[in-house]
């Protein structure tokens, strides 16, 4: 039996439970209601479309983590985990044909929930229709994948990222942070004071 780097990409049934996608879909819509574009404070970023993106949320690394013995079982790799993100997509949000970055090698979106209406998601050739709790794995840096522009109001989705440990691509456990949870903001700060030593960390500053 061959691994998800023979197949590319796969769809997993109930990846996580009904009862883990209610709670995280209301976490979700609560998060994007208070989100008022203030950075600074919520640490939120919004993009021109009025959706609210958030790169490792403690919530959305905790998933990362809990799901890395799955994600092995799934693609047939032992794995590190490299970071979590999640976006609130309201009307005529579009995720344009890309292929991802390094820390994305061994990919998972999942859906937490929506308002119902039907938003495929294009993985190479195949369209692919998820129902909450379901999760399509594929291989970010080699296959292309994207949507069309949105026509409803919301759609929760989740990304969990990871690399294969004996991969090219292992240096980016973690996302080269010293922790999870720890936020693209800080390492943007990190890496200005670090560049030198670009993506290399030795302690984690303690804010006073």
């Amino acid at each position: 039996m061959g691994t998800l780097k023979d197949i590319g990409y796969k769809v997993v049934k109930n990846f996580i439970t009904i009862e883990e996608a209610n709670l995280i879909k209301e976490y979700c819509i609560l998060r994007h209601k208070i989100n008022f574009d203030d950075i600074k404070l919520n640490d939120f970023q919004q993009n021109n479309n009025g959706d609210t993106s958030i790169y490792a949320d403690p919530l959305t690394e905790g998933l990362l983590i809990s799901k890395t013995k799955l994600m092995e079982q799934e693609s047939g790799l032992k794995l590190f985990p490299t970071y979590s993100f999640w976006r609130m997509y309201t009307y005529n949000a579009e995720l344009k044909p890309h292929k991802d970055r390094e820390s994305c090698e061994i990919s998972v979106t999942v859906m937490f929930g929506s308002d119902g209406t039907s938003w495929p998601f294009f993985v190479g050739d195949k369209e692919i229709e998820l129902q909450t709790g379901d999760a399509v794995l594929y291989l970010g840096t080699q296959v292309k994948h994207w949507r069309e522009p949105f026509t409803g109001d919301w759609h929760a989705q989740g990304f969990l990222h990871y690399v294969d440990q004996d991969g090219p691509h292992a240096e980016w456990e973690r996302d080269k942070r010293p922790q999870f949870a720890l936020r693209n903001e800080y390492l943007a700060k990190l890496e200005a004071k670090m560049k030198k030593r670009k993506g290399q960390f030795e302690e984690v500053p303690v804010k006073k």
